[in-house]
């Protein structure tokens, strides 16, 4: 598994990032889809990388700069074929630690609590000053 930079733009991205559209327009009322079209994760504030095994682009990740104290990760997707081989986790370990010099990290999603990111998470070893603030819309966790 590699994770690196990746153009927002390339056709690989471009297909995944639909995944992920997709998949978030199936399971989210459109009201909640805060999902980005790849135009917009070009954008100076926003990192994208991707997960890949054996050289296939098979998950995606990215980080919003908010303000100097506080990130939000976004278009956290992993194609259906590759889940369960570790790309959701190295993918979400890997924003944790591109977005270590911030006191807080967000996270939109409505069913975030019962999302697999959260569980990733939650089991990872990183300590969150034993606050996480959920509301129906958002999870902001504050890192050490």
């Amino acid at each position: 598994m590699s994770i690196s930079a990746e153009d927002p733009l390339s056709e690989e991205m471009l297909q995944i990032l639909q995944a992920h559209l997709d998949f978030c327009l199936a399971t989210t009322p459109l009201e909640h889809v805060y999902a980005l079209d790849a135009s917009k994760l070009k954008a100076p504030d926003i990192t994208v990388f991707g997960a890949r095994l054996s050289g296939e682009l098979v998950g995606v990740g990215a980080i919003r700069i908010l303000n100097q104290d506080h990130a939000e990760l976004k278009s956290m997707h992993t194609l259906v074929h590759a889940r369960g081989q570790g790309s959701g986790p190295d993918l979400t370990s890997y924003s944790f630690h591109m977005a270590n010099e911030f006191l807080a990290l967000s996270l939109d999603s409505p069913n975030i609590i019962a999302n697999t990111n959260s569980k990733i998470l939650m089991s990872m070893n990183y300590r969150f000053r034993n606050r996480i603030q959920a509301s129906k819309n958002r999870v902001r966790i504050y890192v050490e």
